[in-house]
């Protein structure tokens, strides 16, 4: 077989094992001897060094206490000579000051104690690689994007519409993730972001709801002046909610959950639980994690995992519940049906003392209508009808859609009794019940009452 016909190797990583202790190094090289990987020894600080000036490495998993050179101080220059290199520590000890050390100058990935676990000893490792593989692919398309672009402002004026707009979309990507990377060296709620961007990576842009909880979540805390460490954990928990899901089949990721079979009924009810076990190894991430796995709890006591009731509730799962279910309303992650952002409201509205805390709700569509352009739920003229309140001279508030999304009737129509007439045959002939936002004019609400 000649040069050009020959397989190119598969890359293997570099994992460089670091221990003072011989029998610790022979016992993880054997654990690791049917894996993908190179795996190099040290049995020092200084040896590791001289390794890492020698070849790259993708992975360096040190051991915590270790005689002249500490582990914490060993990942500390990797993280300064070498900052693409994934940090692991290894400790035998319940240490929180060498935890903290590692963490603040070594800015380690992950610890892992000893005695450790193979199975999850290899997930670990297997994790930490592909999470930096798919960094170094972000890179690479983003530069390869780069290129792209150049070539493509050499095409025809025909498609320069197109290519502006494919270009301002990855440079838009690009320059949130290069922001984001840069917050995660000084803030945990950056950091979280960045994690809930991973996982919006399972859902088509029509479902992903992070973002919008996210900001929602900001929106009422500071509208209400909630202090920073609330705040803080609020944001946290907007961003890792669903994390739980990243386990489940594409199809379940984007079925409503009214719509659930049994077993997947029992394993969404499962998510928080999932979700809040994943978190609660990182220390300062322990508060956002029992908010989240609070955040299906109902008012009335009828939620899960454990039917929590009223102000039981943590008040920071209670509002976050409002907010995922105003997006995944919208979204069609709830109902088989996606609302609108006033119908979405209105049915939080509706279950007001059922399932949400009815304290919060008014305050919660206070901030939604301030926060975004198209709610009109909170304007005191808007009316919310059903079609047969309707009456000619009413004028919408908002668009009229169809259950199956059709539009039927733009924002600022003025009813005839002709249209409303068939909006009446419509709703029969569909089989729906449609919520009409409207604004009564005074000569149409006088003429009314003196009908009645």
């Amino acid at each position: 077989m000649d040069e050009q016909s020959a397989p190119i190797s598969p890359y293997r990583p570099k994992v460089l094992l670091v221990d003072d202790e011989e029998s610790i190094l022979n016992s993880l090289r054997r654990l690791l001897r049917s894996q993908p990987y190179d795996v190099l020894l040290a049995t020092s600080g200084a040896q590791a060094l001289e390794i890492l000036t020698q070849q790259p490495v993708d992975l360096v998993m040190s051991d915590a206490r270790m005689p002249n050179m500490d582990g914490a101080t060993l990942l500390a220059h990797v993280h300064e000579l070498y900052p693409a290199t994934t940090r692991i520590m290894l400790t035998g000890y319940a240490d929180p000051a060498a935890i903290i050390k590692a963490i603040n100058e070594g800015r380690i990935n992950r610890y892992i104690s000893k005695p450790w676990n193979d199975d999850e000893m290899l997930v670990t490792l297997r994790q930490a690689l592909e999470h930096q593989h798919s960094e170094r692919e972000r890179q690479r398309l983003e530069q390869l994007a780069q290129v792209q672009n150049d070539q493509l402002k050499l095409l025809n004026s025909t498609l320069e519409k197109h290519v502006a707009a494919r270009t301002a979309e990855l440079q838009q990507t690009a320059d949130m993730l290069d922001l984001a990377y840069e917050e995660l060296k000084h803030s945990y709620v950056t950091g979280t972001e960045v994690f809930s961007l991973l996982a919006n990576l399972r859902l088509p842009p029509a479902k992903q709801t992070n973002r919008q909880i996210i900001e929602l979540v900001r929106a009422y805390c500071k509208m209400h002046g909630i202090d920073e460490a609330s705040s803080r954990d609020l944001t946290m928990a907007a961003a890792l909610y669903n994390i739980g899901k990243l386990s489940w089949t594409d199809n379940m990721m984007v079925t409503p959950a009214d719509l659930l079979r049994h077993t997947e009924r029992d394993r969404y009810r499962g998510y928080p639980k999932q979700s809040e076990s994943l978190l609660m190894t990182l220390d300062p991430m322990k508060d956002a994690a029992r908010l989240i796995l609070h955040h299906q709890e109902r008012w009335d006591g009828s939620g899960f995992p454990d039917r929590l009731k009223g102000e039981a509730i943590p008040l920071g799962s209670r509002l976050l519940k409002l907010a995922v279910d105003f997006v995944e309303l919208q979204r069609g992650l709830i109902l088989e049906r996606q609302m609108n952002s006033d119908e979405a409201l209105l049915y939080l509205r509706q279950y007001a003392g059922k399932l949400y805390d009815p304290e919060l709700v008014e305050d919660f569509i206070q901030v939604c209508a301030a926060f975004l352009s198209d709610v009109v739920l909170a304007d005191p003229d808007v009316k919310v009808l059903g079609t047969r309140e309707l009456a000619a001279g009413m004028i919408l508030a908002r668009n009229l859609n169809a259950d199956n999304g059709m539009l039927l009737l733009n924002a600022g129509k003025v009813l005839s009794e002709l249209l409303v007439d068939k909006l009446i045959s419509f709703e029969a002939m569909e089989g729906g019940k449609y919520k009409v936002f409207v604004k009564v004019p005074e000569d149409v609400e006088g003429a009314l009452q003196e009908q009645r």
